[in-house]
């Protein structure tokens, strides 16, 4: 039987850069995929993954329930007249408007869940709607993956989603083959760097990073700071480009823009930071780690998964600039071949955990699952 898989996120851009080996494997194996996503500059180069795109128009970022009502019939429409076999969300409105759809039609819905961001975690009248919204999608769900143990136990703890239909995946993983360890420079002659890498979001913890820069900065006068990492000017937690520009004439920080490889940037840092008030398993960290960069992070939802304190990286409490820089000077007093252990048990721990093959396997299982099942219902049928 010809299996048609689904796939659909918030932007291509997510798709391309952190599903690439999944659709690679998926055609491998025989799917047709189609991806699913408003149209950006990256949806030429998934030609290239040997998948199919359609534009879906999506409000990301916006509450209307017009807006979002139209999602759901544009959902309804399109699975209607492609009839894929399953259909998988990533992100919030594919996870709920496009599972909601597939579950209508009665196509198997497989769904992950990769972070909560403050719309869920907060306690208004936009939360209720929200858990509401999840509930309803996820109710009939074939399969719902978390990136981290603590996401998935508040679903189950709250109602959301049945605990038989759960299953882990270390995030979105990563291409060991892609990113390997690079020895960092000597530090003779240049200053130590911490990198920054993420949206220029607020909940990423980009202000308590500019002020725990300043305070490291009376201690370590020649320290640099970088930030790499698209603005999002849509989003209503987005850090302004206006700030960032003043924190750059200030000359706190250097701000390298967007990349779709951050692999050299990681090269030249000593070591990676990411402040995040909550993640799912972020996927900073995990490159950063795979290049055998020591790490700072917050001792959290999703970052602790990667960083095991005093091992391969250092835990900062959340929101707190001060316990940041605090950390910040350990890791700088720390001696170079201190630093460089830590990097190497940074390597092994992704290889053991976060390979990105663990979770295509888990995605390919799931895929055989379904397609057994169609092809004995499709067998009865015939009898």
């Amino acid at each position: 039987m010809n299996i048609k898989v689904f796939i659909s996120i918030n932007t291509v851009w997510n798709i391309f850069n952190f599903r690439s080996g999944l659709i690679k494997a998926m055609v491998a194996q025989g799917y047709e995929v189609i991806a699913i996503a408003p149209d950006d500059e990256y949806s030429d180069r998934l030609k290239n993954l040997g998948c199919r795109f359609i534009n879906l128009p999506m409000d990301n970022n916006g509450t209307h329930p017009g807006r979002d009502l139209l999602l759901l019939i544009r959902y309804l429409f399109l699975l209607r007249s492609e009839r894929p076999s399953v259909y998988l969300g990533y992100t919030v409105k594919p996870n709920v408007y496009g599972s909601i759809a597939a579950q209508m039609l009665g196509i198997p819905a497989v769904n992950n869940i990769a972070g909560l961001g403050n719309t869920f975690i907060n306690d208004n009248f936009l939360t209720h709607i929200v858990r509401r919204l999840y509930k309803f999608s996820l109710c009939r769900s074939y399969r719902v993956f978390f990136q981290n143990v603590d996401d998935r136990d508040l679903f189950i703890k709250i109602g959301l989603v049945r605990p038989e239909i759960t299953d882990r995946v270390p995030g979105s993983g990563i291409d060991l083959s892609c990113y390997l360890p690079v020895p960092p420079l000597p530090l003779q002659r240049r200053s130590f760097i911490f990198l920054l890498i993420g949206r220029m979001l607020k909940d990423k913890g980009v202000r308590e990073f500019i002020d725990a820069a300043r305070i490291v900065r009376q201690q370590f006068p020649t320290t640099k700071f970088q930030l790499l990492g698209f603005v999002d000017a849509t989003n209503f937690n987005a850090i302004s480009i206006e700030d960032i520009k003043s924190w750059e004439g200030e000359g706190l920080i250097d701000y390298l823009g967007k990349t779709d490889d951050v692999r050299p940037f990681l090269a030249n840092a000593d070591c990676v930071v990411l402040p995040s008030y909550r993640e799912g398993v972020p996927r900073s960290l995990l490159e950063a780690a795979a290049m055998a960069r020591p790490i700072i992070a917050t001792d959290t939802v999703g970052c602790k998964d990667v960083v095991d304190d005093g091992v391969n990286g250092l835990l900062c409490q959340v929101k707190d600039a001060d316990d940041l820089a605090r950390k910040m000077v350990q890791m700088v007093e720390l001696s170079p071949q201190q630093r460089f252990e830590m990097g190497k048990a940074g390597r092994r721990k992704v290889e053991v955990e976060f390979d990105e093959k663990i979770v295509i396997q888990k995605y390919l299982a799931v895929l055989s699952e379904i397609r057994n099942a169609k092809t004995n219902c499709h067998k009865k049928r015939r009898v």
